[in-house]
C-alpha cells in the first residue's frame, strides 16, 4: 500500500473517532482532536464507528462458528436524507439557500399566515389574516419568471387566465386562516382558523370557492397535519388537547391518559413519514412523541428551548429525527432512538428572544436546514451535518416572515410575511 493512500486512511479513521466522540457527548475532546487533525469539511456527530466495530465484531464471531457471513447494507444511498448514525463523509447535492432567486410573488390584502406544499411539489397553498387561501402552481409561475416582458403584455385575456399562477382562491372562513396541509392522494386541502372551523376543499373543481365539508371545533386552530395515508387528521388548537381525527369520518380521538397532554395551547405538529408516530409541541415549552397506534405519549423533551415556546416541528424523511426552532432563535435536531438534542443550530438572533413564531425546516435533500432571521428579515442556512452557516439571503420583505415552506421534491421554497406577501424562491439551472 502507498503511503499516500495510509495517509488517506488515516485522515479516514481520525474523522470517525471525532464524529464518534461527538456523538457520544464528549465535544471537548472531539473539538480538541479537531484543533490537532484540522479535518475539512467539520465532523457531523455520527454513529458509525461504533456501527463499524459490531459489523466487524460481528463477523469475527460468525468465522469462529463457520457460520456464512450474511451481506451488511445498512449505509444509506445518496440524495435519501439526513442519517448521522453512518454519515461521515458526505458530499451535498444541493445548492446552499443564498443561491435561490425570487421567480414570482403573490400579494395577500392582509398579513400573510401560513404556507405549505403538496407532496408532489407541484402546488402550494398559502393562508392570510384576510380569510383566504390562495393555491398557486408551481409550473406557472416558473415559466411567468422566464417568460419576457413583452410577450406576457402580447397575452389575451383567457391567455392570461389559463397561465395565471394562482389556479384557485377560496373563501369560507370568517377569520384569520392559521395552518393548511394538502391531503397525500387526494385533490382535498384542509384548513384551520381562529375562527375555530377546519374546512376540507376539493381544489379541483375550478368553480368550488367553499368547503365540502367541515368540522367544528371548540378553540381556535394552530396547527393540523394529515397520516401519510390521508386516513387521519392531525389536529392541534388554544386547548392543550392534541386531537386526531378520522379524515373521512370526521370522528374524533384523544389519548386515553390526561396527563400524557400538553399544558398550554398547542403550536406545531407533524407526522413521521413511516406513519408510526406523530409529534407535538406548545406554549409550555415541552415537545412530545407519540405512538402512532395507541395514541399515547412515549417521549417528552421539557422545556426543550430553554423554556421558551417551541415554535416548529418536522421529522427526518427517516423518520430517525426531529427539527425543531423555538422563539430562543434556536433550532435544534434530536434524535428519537436516544433521546437527545444531538446538534444545535446557532446564529440566527442578535438578540436571542424571538417576538413572531416561524419555521425551520430542511431542504428538499435534508443537505441544509433553513430558518429565518426576526430581525434583518434574511434567511440562515446551515450545513445540516455539521451546523456549519452558509451565506445568508436576503428575503426582501418588508415586515417579519410569518411561514417558510420548502419544497420536498425539488430546490424551492415561499416565504410569507406582515407584508402581505408570499415569495416564491427558486434555485435555476446553471449553464456552462
Amino acid at each position: 500500500m502507498s503511503e499516500e493512500m495510509q495517509v488517506k486512511q488515516r485522515e479516514v479513521m481520525y474523522r470517525l473517532m471525532i464524529s464518534q466522540l461527538f456523538y457520544d457527548g464528549y465535544k471537548d475532546q472531539a473539538v480538541s482532536l479537531a484543533q490537532v487533525i484540522k479535518p475539512y469539511p467539520a465532523c457531523p456527530p455520527s454513529d458509525r464507528l461504533f456501527s463499524l466495530f459490531n459489523v466487524g465484531h460481528k463477523l469475527e464471531e460468525e468465522k469462529s462458528e463457520a457460520k456464512e457471513v450474511p451481506k451488511v447494507n445498512n449505509f444509506v444511498a445518496p440524495g435519501s436524507g439526513i442519517d448521522l448514525e453512518f454519515e461521515t463523509e458526505v458530499t451535498t447535492i444541493s445548492a446552499e439557500a443564498s443561491l435561490y432567486e425570487t421567480c414570482y410573488v403573490t400579494a395577500h390584502k392582509a398579513a400573510c399566515r401560513t404556507a405549505r406544499f403538496h407532496p408532489t411539489g407541484q402546488l402550494i397553498a398559502t393562508g392570510s389574516e384576510d380569510c383566504s387561501i390562495k393555491i398557486l402552481d408551481v409550473e406557472r409561475m416558473l415559466a411567468k419568471s422566464v417568460t419576457p416582458a413583452d410577450i406576457l403584455a402580447m397575452e389575451t385575456h383567457q391567455q392570461q387566465m389559463e397561465n395565471h399562477p394562482v389556479i384557485r382562491t377560496l373563501y369560507d372562513h370568517a377569520e384569520e386562516v392559521t395552518c393548511l396541509d394538502f391531503h397525500p392522494y387526494e385533490q382535498l386541502l384542509a384548513s384551520g382558523s381562529k375562527d375555530f372551523s377546519i374546512r376540507f376543499f376539493e381544489y379541483s373543481k375550478p368553480s368550488v370557492k367553499k368547503a365540502y365539508k367541515s368540522i367544528q371545533e371548540a378553540a381556535p386552530l394552530r396547527c393540523l397535519a394529515f397520516h401519510p395515508s390521508g386516513d387521519y387528521l392531525l389536529v392541534g388548537t388554544e386547548h392543550p388537547t392534541l386531537r386526531v381525527y378520522d379524515s373521512r369520518t370526521l370522528q374524533c380521538f384523544v389519548g386515553s391518559n390526561p396527563q400524557d397532554q400538553h399544558k398550554a395551547p398547542l403550536t406545531a405538529v407533524d407526522w413521521s413519514p413511516n406513519g408510526n408516530m406523530y409529534a407535538s409541541s406548545s406554549k409550555d415549552g415541552d415537545i412530545k412523541v407519540w405512538d402512532g397506534v395507541s395514541n399515547k405519549c412515549v417521549t417528552t423533551f421539557r422545556l426543550a428551548h430553554q423554556g421558551q415556546q417551541v415554535c416548529s416541528l418536522y421529522f427526518s424523511r427517516n423518520s430517525k429525527y426531529l427539527l425543531t426552532s423555538g422563539k430562543d432563535s434556536l433550532v435544534k435536531l434530536w434524535e428519537l432512538s436516544t433521546n437527545r438534542c444531538l446538534i444545535v443550530y446557532t446564529g440566527a438572533g442578535a438578540t436571542g428572544k424571538m417576538d413572531h413564531r416561524t419555521q425551520a425546516v430542511f431542504n428538499h435533500t435534508e443537505d441544509y436546514v433553513l430558518f429565518p432571521d426576526e430581525k434583518t428579515t434574511s434567511l440562515c442556512c446551515w450545513d445540516s451535518r455539521n451546523a456549519e452557516r452558509q451565506n445568508l439571503l436576503a428575503l426582501g420583505h418588508n415586515g417579519p416572515v410569518r411561514a417558510l415552506a420548502h419544497s420536498p421534491t425539488g430546490p424551492a421554497f415561499v416565504s410569507c410575511s406582515e407584508d402581505y406577501r408570499a415569495r416564491f424562491w427558486y434555485r435555476k439551472a446553471t449553464t456552462d
